[in-house]
């Protein structure tokens, strides 16, 4: 008996059929004469296909729920404002729209793809500790991740307590030279009084950021008890932290603002910034950038370059140079 041939109209209601049975097994069925009224509601937790709402107006404000997506909305992250609605009888609910974002920190995946980290955040922290040892490398990425992006960054050197003279100086010598270039730093330690850093916080919405073992849940638990966070110990044989946050989750502060904890990273790429963005992420670069001999100047050795110029008169630091470097080789080679 030969094959049934399929028109195109067929094969596709077939698919459709075919997603649509399988997404029937993966979420609860909505009725959507059960829902509430449009409500406005913060993501506060991502599971997979479920998201964790926290309604800020109407009939759930200050109500946590289980939330699915409707199909075609773009990825959502923790920190997006949303309309959604309550499904009373069946206790769950369901996100319709995605509401305008002031802001959206992203960066690449282990695949190469741009993954959303967290959105509306005004404030990044930098959480470096004497152990695993800084790189001033990974702080330079962050950084030019901020200046992309147009949040502010505060670098915070964590575990404070357990400098030593040594590790004391060449710390301090670091952040002075980011200060220099006009970014704020902090040391604090979760043990110790953090006044300063919540006074820094005020009524952000705050991301930490940093290596992994550099202390961002211990700050949490300290400045969040009830938070609960896992804190994991820096492994004694490669001294680099091993990961402890699975899920990035939003904390509300009694101040006011948000503070928002995601999985440590090690590295930062910025593959996905062209050549201009990743120069103008060095901000005392701005200012020379167009000023070379030379239109497409590479800033190596060509002759007349304003940025050589610059750190051979001591305006800028030889170390920044060939951060940038490093970074733009990186990006045309990804």
């Amino acid at each position: 008996m030969s094959k049934r041939h399929l028109s195109q109209q067929q094969s596709k209601r077939i698919q459709h059929q075919h997603h649509k049975r399988i997404a029937h097994i993966h979420q609860t069925p909505i009725d959507e004469s059960h829902l509430s009224p449009p409500e406005k509601g913060l993501v506060i937790a991502h599971y997979g296909k479920q998201l964790e709402v926290q309604g800020i107006d109407g009939e759930h404000h200050g109500q946590t729920w289980r939330c699915y997506l409707r199909s075609n909305l773009e990825a959502l992250v923790t920190g997006d404002f949303v309309v959604w609605q309550a499904d009373e009888t069946n206790k769950i609910g369901i996100v319709s729209a995605l509401l305008p974002r002031q802001s959206l920190l992203t960066r690449p995946d282990p695949y190469q793809k741009i993954k959303p980290v967290a959105a509306n955040i005004s404030l990044i922290l930098i959480v470096i500790a004497p152990l695993p040892t800084p790189s001033a490398s990974l702080i330079d990425r962050y950084l030019v991740a901020c200046e992309t992006v147009g949040i502010t960054p505060l670098l915070v050197l964590n575990k404070a307590d357990l400098l030593t003279t040594d590790s004391a100086d060449s710390l301090r010598q670091l952040l002075a030279e980011y200060r220099i270039l006009g970014y704020d730093s902090i040391e604090v330690s979760c043990f110790g009084d953090l006044s300063e850093l919540t006074r820094y916080i005020g009524h952000h919405n705050v991301v930490f950021v940093g290596q992994s073992g550099v202390g961002k849940s211990s700050l949490i638990n300290a400045l969040l008890p009830e938070a609960m966070q896992k804190v994991n110990i820096i492994s004694d044989n490669s001294q680099l932290g091993q990961h402890t946050t699975t899920t990035t989750r939003l904390f509300h502060l009694t101040q006011g603002g948000c503070l928002i904890d995601s999985p440590g990273i090690r590295e930062f790429g910025l593959w996905h910034l062209d050549e201009q963005q990743i120069q103008h992420g060095f901000r005392e670069l701005q200012p020379l950038l167009g000023n070379c001999r030379f239109r497409n100047c590479q800033h190596q050795s060509e002759p007349d370059c304003a940025l050589k110029t610059a750190v051979a008169e001591g305006k800028i630091m030889a170390r920044r140079l060939e951060s940038l470097h490093r970074l733009l080789a990186e990006s045309k080679t990804s």
